[in-house]
């Protein structure tokens, strides 16, 4: 007998899916993580922080990448507004490329709930949803709603008086990040990296529980302590034989999703398209726009992509997160980002754009930061 479970419309998308559907085939011999890839971020960082030091006092200036992406909130280093960033776009001709959405500040559950229902109307929005905070990275508070029972849910538990996100759900299974840069003083941009990204899944076999089916998975196992606590109301469940079940939602490599080096398949057509995407930005020349598609061949062909949010000055070549990356690799490839950044941002100072002040910006780092903690789990 089917678990009542799967009739909902939440398990339904999850377990319908044909994994990785049009994505070139996951390579099962790789590492299931590489040795580095999950160390804390202090240990990872800290050496990149020294080069960051030094690429400030040769550039002139540690905020220096607050003005790499002008009209972007602090460049994008922190604090910026993912809504803020998707509406230049939607002035321009690939509005058609972004994602629809709408935003919501949660004033009050009643208030915001009648709000939220009315702005979906109002949008040409219907469920399922995804709700995410305006100002947030690394997957944090992203959630699927597929109805007003889990948007009234996210609407109760998210901070009060921010902003949020809901947009629509773009129901494929191939997602990457598009890392593109362009010298001011140059017409054409490049593509520095593609990350794909891989949802994890279980396969049931009609008698382990899902509980039992991550913690036995060669990566999911190792990574249980991510997977385990958004599915604990789901512990007991068992999935038929040769169901697939879908263990991350957001496509963030820190909420388990799996990030491969994709940069093979970078193509003219796709770097013309983001070409196109990003003049529509004014004064846009650094950072990574994440994006779902249905086929590599549509990425490929540049043809049928939707943005889903755009990241500035701390966005990373994500693709040094390939579980088959080594650790000498990962640096060289984020340092020479770095160098970009600066480059960058040194070039449009001498423009004349000014970067903000050092303690404007540790003011919003450290408010992100207690603002973080109270956004709702990530699904």
């Amino acid at each position: 007998m089917t678990d009542p479970r799967f009739k909902t419309p939440d398990y339904r998308l999850r377990t319908e899916r044909i994994p990785h559907e049009g994505m070139p085939p996951l390579d099962k011999a790789a590492p299931p993580t590489s040795y580095f890839e999950f160390w804390p971020s202090w240990k990872f960082y800290t050496p990149l922080a020294f080069y960051i030091a030094w690429l400030s006092i040769k550039f002139g200036g540690i905020t220096l990448p607050t003005v790499v992406n002008p009209y972007f909130d602090n460049g994008g280093v922190v604090g910026e507004s993912k809504f803020g960033i998707l509406d230049l776009i939607l002035s321009g001709k690939s509005a058609k490329y972004v994602a629809k959405y709408t935003t919501l500040v949660r004033y009050s559950k009643t208030i915001t709930l009648e709000n939220a229902l009315q702005e979906i109307e109002d949008n040409q929005l219907s469920f399922p949803l995804v709700a995410k905070p305006d100002n947030g990275c690394r997957g944090m508070g992203v959630q699927p709603l597929f109805n007003e029972e889990d948007l009234e849910d996210y609407i109760e538990d998210f901070p009060k008086d921010e902003i949020f996100i809901l947009q629509e759900l773009i129901d494929f299974e191939g997602e990457g990040g598009v890392f593109y840069v362009r010298q001011p003083d140059q017409e054409k941009g490049e593509i520095i990296s593609l990350t794909l990204k891989y949802f994890p899944y279980v396969t049931g076999d009609g008698k382990t529980t899902l509980k039992e089916l991550i913690k036995n998975d060669p990566r999911a196992g190792i990574l249980s302590h991510i997977y385990l606590p958004r599915h604990e109301h789901r512990w007991d469940m068992i999935l038929p034989e040769g169901q697939h079940f879908r263990i991350a939602f957001t496509g963030s490599h820190s909420r388990g999703t799996i990030f491969k080096n994709g940069n093979e398949f970078i193509t003219d057509k796709m770097r013309d398209l983001f070409d196109d995407i990003t003049k529509d930005i004014p004064e846009f020349y650094f950072g990574r726009i994440d994006v779902r598609f249905k086929s590599m061949a549509d990425l490929e062909n540049g043809e049928n992509v939707k943005i889903l949010e755009i990241n500035g000055a701390t966005g990373e070549v994500t693709h040094v997160w390939d579980s088959k990356n080594t650790l000498k690799d990962a640096y060289t490839d984020l340092m020479a980002q770095y160098k970009l950044l600066y480059q960058i941002g040194a070039k449009n100072k001498k423009r004349g754009f000014k970067p903000v002040g050092l303690i404007h910006l540790l003011k919003k780092y450290y408010h992100y930061k207690k603002l973080s903690v109270q956004y709702p789990m990530t699904k």
